[in-house]
């Protein structure tokens, strides 16, 4: 919602008043074009990993993450944190990747409570076929679309964002 047209006041409200800090024109531009675009980046890259893969762009991050790792595993709470979802649905996804032969779970060998993700020789495999083409996706859908300067003050604004919403103690995905 939009109080410059219902009121002369400052957006930036008083603090100590119970009057929200309504966006401004500009602001609400920009908020309606994130959400806009991130909506239509999320489905644009869920496609073309459904297309030519089988998976979601969730299974495509995890599998990812885990080839990064050394030896290509990771503590299942690591990943969570990792992949910035919360345990159950990392399981959720574990389990899905596990019947389809691209990970496995296997006990670490210092905490028996806790489990690895490993990620398979055929996870591998299904990566190295995918990784060209979504990040031709990526590559369409954002970098060709952006100048050296746009591409530097996109990724320092979205640094800034994700450092913002991390703050300590606070309810974060992983954590639940």
């Amino acid at each position: 919602m939009n109080s410059s047209a219902d009121t002369d006041t400052d957006t930036a409200a008083d603090p100590v008043s119970d009057e929200p800090r309504w966006l401004d024109d500009d602001e609400q531009r920009t908020w309606l074009a994130y959400i806009q675009a991130s909506m239509l980046l999320d489905d644009h890259l869920d496609r073309q990993l459904q297309r030519d893969a089988g998976m979601p762009h969730l299974y495509y991050g995890l599998l990812v993450k885990l080839s990064w790792a050394p030896r290509h595993r990771m503590r299942m709470t690591e990943l969570a944190e990792a992949a910035k979802i919360t345990r159950s649905r990392l399981s959720h996804a574990i389990t899905r990747m596990e019947k389809d032969g691209w990970v496995r779970r296997e006990d670490c060998p210092d905490d028996k409570r806790g489990q690895n993700a490993v990620l398979t020789e055929k996870g591998f495999d299904v990566l190295k076929q995918t990784a060209p083409g979504h990040v031709d996706a990526v590559r369409s859908a954002i970098f060709d679309r952006l100048t050296p300067e746009q591409i530097a003050q996109f990724g320092d604004v979205c640094r800034i964002i994700a450092d913002g919403l991390q703050p300590e103690g606070a309810d974060l995905p992983w954590l639940r």
